[in-house]
């Protein structure tokens, strides 16, 4: 019953800026994590960013100097700012909330946004 609303990703201009977004909704009892993963074609969905409950922040590598996490508990929103896009960030981002939701109270299970892509243009 939960939903994970991201926002619209888009095309950039290498060592342009995008910021992404996302929001859950439904029958939420509680959040913990929160990050964004991309998958580019041929590729593996891996971590780009990720925050903790209690505010700690990971990076991949790849992104870090570059990109910022950050959470908004009250409206149980992710937002991930990226900044100097180089065309190999060119992927699928995916939101991900490790939540308790009212159909499954007990254990905290990872939800996944549709997929928004972001294409950067070099």
């Amino acid at each position: 019953q939960v939903q994970l609303v991201e926002s619209r990703g888009g095309v950039v201009q290498a060592g342009g800026s995008l910021r992404l977004s996302c929001a859950a909704s439904g029958s939420i009892l509680s959040v913990n994590g929160m990050g964004w993963y991309r998958q580019a074609p041929g590729k593996q969905r891996d971590l780009v960013a990720d925050i903790s409950s209690g505010g700690t922040t990971k990076y991949a590598d790849s992104v870090k100097g570059r990109f910022t996490i950050s959470r908004d508990n009250a409206k149980n929103t992710v937002v991930l700012e990226m900044n100097s896009l180089k065309s190999e960030d060119t992927a699928v981002y995916y939101c991900n909330v490790r939540m308790r939701i009212r159909d499954s109270p007990w254990n905290f299970q990872p939800y996944w946004g549709k997929g928004t892509l972001v294409t950067v243009s070099s």
